[in-house]
């Protein structure tokens, strides 16, 4: 028996989930097959941030998760005395939503599977394993464990770190593994009862307590070379590494408790052919950053849109090669940062722990606050794949600045309204898909028929943004096909961006992407040079 479908994604983890709706969101034909019979039940990351909070919102199921995070969870980062090193408390709402967040990740898989059930183009397949895999001009055949096959355009393999394709393909996993393990202990009844995350970087034993949703408690701990999986499972050993942490370890309600390993690994490429990895299987990085869950559904959201493009004949197969342009740079960033802060924070060596500390305490004002605001994560910024990095203007009505070049990275998302001045998400008010924005002006008077047309068959959006005082007027006069945004002002508004910016357009991709930055009247070129670079057929 043969199913065919468009994309077949290997592995029903969050990464696959999550582009299997965006996928289905799209009208392409996707199929999940998983090889195990139910979705794994045991939390492994713990954070959320905007950044995925945005992307689950244009997958449609913002909705659904928040009730399973903590927002503006707080982080302490502390010595073996409990004395405060960092906070991390970054407040900012750039993209719509809370930075940090902390989450049940079962609980959101299971509102990612559970969308699946809005499209009859998208299906999940438990039980199903795949074990081989062959390509040819026309697409892939995949071999499942009970004899059946499947068809596909393409397809993507999310069946983490230990990916059977990505080792079927005979792709390198180059990097390092930590030398001792970790055990991830959860326990209900959260017997500490605060809302924020403490990392204590103790020479004598590391460790991390965080809150989750639903009065869950996670305690991490590193193990020792001498201890092994035999003494988690003895609960006078686990109640040793408890008794610091609690009044009474006896009396904890412990749920689970897991040993675990600390890898810091890139694949060697994350495309071969018509197959892609992505999420663990194209990189793991140590947990202290709280990045992976989220590295690798910003992995889904860029490769989402960019196969739902090529196999509905919108763009040449070539836009599948940015990808790995695009993802690979900002992934090896973070995993250079987790490992980092893996180091110092699990370091057992007392005089290096003392050298941090001392660093620490003379940290000035400035860097405290850098700390707090979480400057040390890298945003993605793209500067090559679908980006058209425009000169900053040098005409006299355009003042002279020293200000960063956008492109490449994401637009934010303040509080607007629509037409109507009703309030909401930016994203909401505009739509989502490909976006043209313009301040004060009619996208279209800027636009050839040309170029109109192209537009209207990728479903791009034109929007025109004024201040809300001037919605009565602007919704009379706007021009078919053309969405009126009201802006709110104030310090994060988009009248605030343009006038820092020396531009009176911005292109912005599916994904959110800034694709192009550039002047009202530049608008038609350069959207030509990004529908180009798009590979928009």
């Amino acid at each position: 028996m043969t199913t065919a479908c468009d994309v077949l994604v290997v592995g029903a983890g969050p990464v696959g989930l999550t582009l299997a709706n965006l996928l289905g969101q799209q009208g392409v034909d996707v199929l999940v097959v998983e090889r195990e019979h139910e979705l794994i039940d045991y939390p492994r990351a713990v954070g959320i941030d905007d950044e995925a909070l945005r992307a689950m919102q244009t997958a449609g199921l913002v909705g659904e998760v928040l009730p399973h995070t903590i927002p503006d969870q707080k982080i302490y980062m502390v010595n073996g005395d409990r004395m405060i090193l960092s906070e991390v408390n970054p407040t900012t709402r750039e993209f719509g939503w809370p930075r940090r967040n902390g989450f049940v990740q079962p609980l959101v898989d299971q509102v990612l599977l559970a969308g699946l059930d809005r499209f009859p183009n998208a299906t999940a397949r438990f039980g199903a394993e795949v074990t081989d895999l062959a390509e040819d001009e026309n697409g892939v055949v995949a071999t499942l464990a009970n004899g059946e096959t499947v068809r596909a355009l393409y397809v993507v393999a999310a069946e983490g770190g230990a990916s059977p394709t990505r080792k079927r393909l005979g792709i390198s996993f180059e990097g390092e593994t930590r030398p001792t393990d970790g055990i991830v202990i959860d326990v209900a009844n959260d017997p500490i009862g605060t809302p924020h995350a403490v990392f204590g970087g103790d020479p004598a034993r590391s460790y991390a307590s965080i809150a989750l949703p639903h009065g869950i408690r996670r305690w991490e701990f590193t193990l020792f070379e001498d201890e092994t999986e035999a003494d988690v499972d003895n609960d006078e050993y686990i109640f040793g590494l408890l008794a610091p942490h609690v009044p009474d370890p006896s009396k904890l309600d412990i749920i689970r408790r897991r040993v675990y390993r600390h890898h810091a690994r890139i694949a060697g490429q994350f495309r071969h052919g018509r197959i892609f990895l992505a999420g663990d299987a194209a990189h793991v990085m140590p947990v202290v950053g709280g990045q992976g869950w989220n590295s690798g559904i910003r992995d889904a959201f860029n490769l989402g849109w960019k196969l739902a493009a090529v196999v509905k004949g919108l763009a040449a197969e070539g836009l599948l090669d940015t990808y790995e342009t695009e993802r690979r740079g900002h992934v090896t960033q973070m995993v250079a940062v987790s490992l980092g802060m893996a180091k110092e924070m699990t370091d057992h060596d007392p005089v290096k722990a003392a050298e941090r500390d001392r660093i620490a305490a003379n940290r000035t004002p400035e860097e405290r606050e850098a700390q707090k605001r979480q400057a040390f994560k890298p945003q993605p910024k793209f500067e090559q794949g679908v980006v058209v990095h425009t000169p900053l203007p040098t005409f006299k009505s355009v003042p002279d600045r020293d200000v960063p070049r956008l492109a490449g990275s994401i637009f934010p998302q303040p509080q607007a309204t629509d037409a109507d001045g009703i309030e909401m998400l930016l994203d909401e008010a505009t739509g989502q898909g490909w976006r043209i924005l313009t301040w004060n002006n009619d996208p279209r008077a800027f636009l050839s028929a040309e170029r109109l047309a192209v537009l209207d068959r990728l479903g791009a959006r034109l929007v025109q943004v004024v201040p809300k005082v001037q919605l009565p007027w602007a919704r009379k006069q706007a021009t078919a096909g053309v969405t009126v945004v009201g802006d709110l002002g104030g310090e994060w508004g988009l009248q605030a961006w343009f006038d820092a910016r020396p531009v009176g357009a911005v292109i912005i991709r599916p994904d959110h992407v800034i694709a192009a930055e550039c002047l009202a009247q530049e608008l038609d070129d350069v959207v030509a040079r990004v529908l180009g670079a798009a590979r928009v057929a």
